[in-house]
């Protein structure tokens, strides 16, 4: 069992790796603006990564442009007639970053922030994500910049339909596959679903998943993300030595990742002293009552308010005093502003890129290992493939079958990340995209360039 002291060997190494790695090959031409990796947004945060990575791929080396550039990118007017009779437009998008391992992958958000360089990161962390779990997908996302609680439930069901038909000529079952994301849901894939059966004549409930369960939906996938977060944050704190029972874990989002994290880790005997979302924060120094905190939420839309704790801020909520962190709202919440307050000695990361490459260098300079969202929320991708095969093959298996299946995957999964990481001596971000990128550049290598 490794020390506190051995873990922090995985700390990303300042200096490139022996000679023989094979050079990195310049761009062919000048990056466009929204692809400069001096860009701020998360697209240029995952170039950074990508950076990163590029002295470990050795001779695949010179196919790194391929992660830099996205495949295929649609920019969509998707078009609502209100309640009112008035007409709105919303800005829709679908990226396909890569899709040499397989059919794009990746959830559909609405939120009024949804930005292309947003959906570009999301789907580029999606194939590394696809490719460190080793399911045959590729990377995809996509979102409206829109903000549902503006609209009624029929305006909802007509904003998605119009979004789904405009994108209905680059997904499908073996092309992308959409899922839920960020205010989006069951309901929302069941309209997405049922848009793109009528518009090919056909009914196809492997177009989508996350969908109802009675609709082709697979058991256990709504917990799945959250099943994978606790199962992979048990495996790193066994490897560096921290005990889950009685250990002390911060939350931030607490919904169908952070939610059912917290209540797992908790199960297993953790303390959750602190969360926080949307609405506020809640601390209990002597633990949270995590089914009724949940059940709170439920009731609510948030955790403000809740009468089993003290209200707790933005700031003191970085700043407290935990084992475990779990950042599982949206990106660029751990930043070069608040890193340097995290007392934490794991961060686990359920949310999408929750850290920016300024503040991965702080936390590990604070010896505090990082577990990145590539490797630690990819259970929700893997029971959508789950799902996906058995679509296929309409055969169902238990709930018991699908958990078990999803552990022994992200077990497997984060056991080749460490392995990497003490190999090379890098942080475990920095290994997974280390597994990941060579997967998709063998195969990008294997399939060659046509014409």
């Amino acid at each position: 069992m490794a020390t506190r002291t051995q873990a922090k060997t995985t700390r990303t190494a300042r200096k490139a790796p022996a000679a023989s790695a094979a050079p990195v090959a310049a761009p062919t031409h000048p990056l466009p603006s929204y692809l400069d990796p001096n860009h701020l947004g998360p697209w240029g945060t995952y170039l950074a990564q990508v950076d990163r990575v590029a002295p470990y791929l050795g001779p695949l080396g010179k196919w790194v442009e391929t992660l830099k550039r996205p495949k295929r990118s649609l920019i969509v007017d998707v078009a609502l007639r209100r309640d009112d009779g008035t007409i709105a437009h919303f800005e829709g998008y679908r990226v396909q970053h890569n899709i040499s391992r397989g059919p794009g992958k990746g959830g559909v958000r609405f939120h009024p922030d949804v930005t292309l360089s947003e959906v570009m990161a999301l789907a580029a962390w999606m194939s590394i994500k696809n490719a460190a779990v080793n399911v045959p997908y590729g990377g995809a996302k996509g979102g409206i910049r829109v903000d549902p609680r503006t609209l009624s439930l029929g305006e909802l069901e007509r904003v998605t339909r119009r979004y789904t038909s405009e994108i209905g000529l680059i997904i499908g079952p073996s092309k992308d596959i959409p899922a839920p994301d960020v205010n989006t849901n069951e309901k929302v894939m069941a309209w997405m679903m049922d848009t793109y059966s009528v518009n090919v004549g056909a009914t196809a409930t492997g177009v989508v998943t996350g969908k109802p369960i009675d609709l082709g939906g697979s058991l256990g996938r709504r917990e799945a993300t959250g099943r994978g977060v606790f199962t992979v944050g048990a495996e790193a704190a066994q490897r560096i030595g921290l005990t889950i029972e009685g250990s002390r874990v911060a939350v931030q989002g607490f919904g169908n990742v952070g939610g059912v994290a917290g209540k797992l880790f908790a199960e297993a005997g953790a303390k959750v002293i602190a969360v926080q979302d949307h609405s506020g924060g809640v601390s209990n120094d002597r633990g949270l009552n995590v089914p009724k905190l949940l059940d709170h939420v439920a009731a609510t839309g948030g955790v403000a308010g809740f009468r089993g704790g003290e209200p707790l801020t933005a700031e003191q909520f970085w700043s407290c005093k935990c084992d475990i962190l779990i950042p599982a709202a949206l990106e660029g919440q751990i930043n070069a502003q608040n890193a340097g307050k995290i007392k934490a000695r794991m961060v686990i990361e359920g949310a999408n890129g929750p850290t920016t490459p300024e503040a991965d260098d702080i936390l590990q300079d604070k010896g505090v290992l990082v577990v990145p969202d590539v490797i630690a929320n990819a259970g929700g991708v893997t029971v959508s493939y789950f799902e996906w095969v058995q679509d296929f093959s309409s055969f169902f298996w238990s709930e018991a079958e699908i958990n078990q299946r999803l552990v022994r995957i992200m077990t497997e999964a984060f056991t080749a990340v460490w392995n990497t990481a003490q190999q090379h001596q890098v942080s475990l971000r920095t290994a997974t995209f280390i597994v990941a990128c060579r997967r998709i550049l063998h195969a990008r290598d294997m399939r060659g360039l046509y014409p």
